[in-house]
């Protein structure tokens, strides 16, 4: 923080009032420094972000470095960093929270998936059309872990991967690009972003608390068993919560409107909240929009997708049976008053 033109840090401004406060934010700081140090300006109060990310003039990006940085994400993680100390039971409460949550247990889902079918998508892809040397390079490539979790996206969506990507693979060369892998991977995320088959004959996609791609296909015995323990968690985890914001009516759940009270509406209602409970909680959304801010990574991306889908589809259910619920007041407000 700059007072008059000299420099003093977030502690030594307590207590100090100045007319404007400049304060520099980086990753590394609490989320009470900051508060202390943006409420000393009376007339303004101004954070200019450090995002460290690396000067190309200079070295190239450092082990640790967060490449996808930028100023919101930082002070995102500024207002989540805690500096108070805890209690025991704070501190034992918090790790429960976290260990539970859909952040971890999601991420636990897909590195078991990964690995899980890691020969499978490997035998797809030397089956696809690809040169030995090709296809080694791309079961090699950095971007494997990447393609093979957007197989099982596409998968997921209803499509039907051992046609589909040979079909991609056939249909233009690669050129001289180093790697085929990032290159496969976005042609299945454009082929595969709507659920397959012709209008009604589409069917529903397979996503765990309609959000997460499930894994499917063969799968040995005990990893399928850890799946499907985390799968178990993923949906409790996701029912608690949502039950807990009807139940507290948090400001999120307003926004979707109202339950239907008819069974059919009310069920998809309360599946298209599950997918916005599983997205917040998966991406420490506390706000009370129900999406919070837009998503930067291109993996949030594709999830907040869904979640928005989910949203408009909450709010047309509420708003469809709100013409029903309105209906006999406004009828009875007609027979009120004099009769001409």
């Amino acid at each position: 923080m700059q007072n008059l033109g000299y420099a003093v840090t977030s502690y030594r401004a307590q207590g100090i009032t100045v007319d404007s406060s400049h304060v520099l934010a980086d990753a590394s700081m609490t989320r009470e420094t900051f508060y202390v140090a943006m409420t000393r300006g009376r007339e303004e109060n101004i954070a200019y972000v450090a995002v460290d990310k690396p000067d190309p003039a200079h070295d190239g990006p450092h082990p640790g470095d967060n490449t996808e940085a930028t100023a919101r994400s930082v002070l995102f993680g500024v207002l989540q960093h805690v500096g108070a100390e805890l209690s025991a039971h704070e501190t034992i409460t918090a790790e429960q929270d976290t260990w539970s949550s859909i952040a971890q247990v999601a991420a636990e889902y897909e590195t078991l998936a990964a690995a899980a079918q890691h020969d499978r998508w490997a035998a797809l892809i030397r089956s696809s059309g690809l040169s030995d040397d090709d296809a080694d390079d791309v079961i090699a490539s950095p971007a494997f872990g990447a393609l093979t979790a957007e197989l099982r996206r596409a998968e997921a969506n209803q499509h039907d991967v051992e046609t589909l990507l040979p079909r991609l693979v056939g249909a233009r060369g690669f050129g001289d690009t180093d790697d085929i892998a990032a290159i496969l991977h976005y042609r299945i995320a454009k082929a595969s972003a709507r659920l397959a088959g012709p209008g009604r004959a589409r069917k529903a996609p397979r996503l765990i608390a309609g959000l997460i791609p499930e894994a499917s296909g063969t799968i040995p015995s005990e990893m399928r068993q850890a799946l499907a323990e985390r799968r178990a968690l993923i949906e409790t985890r996701t029912d608690a919560l949502l039950d807990t914001a009807l139940t507290e009516k948090h400001e999120w759940i307003t926004e979707l409107g109202l339950q239907p009270k008819q069974a059919r509406a009310a069920h998809a209602w309360r599946n298209a909240a599950r997918a916005i409970a599983a997205y917040r909680d998966r991406y420490g959304i506390a706000g009370p929009t129900p999406l919070g801010v837009p998503a930067e990574t291109e993996a949030q991306k594709l999830d907040a997708a869904r979640a928005r889908t989910a949203l408009d589809r909450a709010k047309n259910l509420a708003q469809a049976e709100q013409p029903d619920q309105e209906r006999p007041r406004r009828m009875g407000a007609q027979r009120v008053g004099p009769s001409l």
